[in-house]
């Protein structure tokens, strides 16, 4: 699978990162979404020192990802219990 080179500015500063061609798009949504809550964050709690505001977003959006990630897998675990359910009473 080829790579691609990308210059990613996160809050700021570059980062040259190489990723798979599949994966460039997922990546700049994810630099985005960085961005855009350490924006916010920076707004909400009137915060300038980066490091700080890295490690709030950073948790943000983990906190995001595994509620997401939580009820994916609820969702999941129903649709399996249906089918158990289905296949027992053939």
């Amino acid at each position: 699978m080829p790579k691609v080179s990308l210059k990613l500015d996160i809050a700021g500063r570059s980062y040259p990162i190489s990723v798979l061609d599949s994966e460039k798009d997922r990546v700049l949504r994810a630099v985005s979404s960085l961005n855009e809550a350490i924006e916010s964050l920076k707004k909400q709690y009137s915060v300038n020192d980066l490091q700080d505001l890295m490690a709030m977003a950073s948790l943000q959006l983990m906190m995001k990802a595994d509620q997401r990630y939580s009820s994916d897998l609820a969702l999941v675990d129903q649709k399996l219990y249906d089918l158990e359910k289905e296949i027992s009473s053939i």
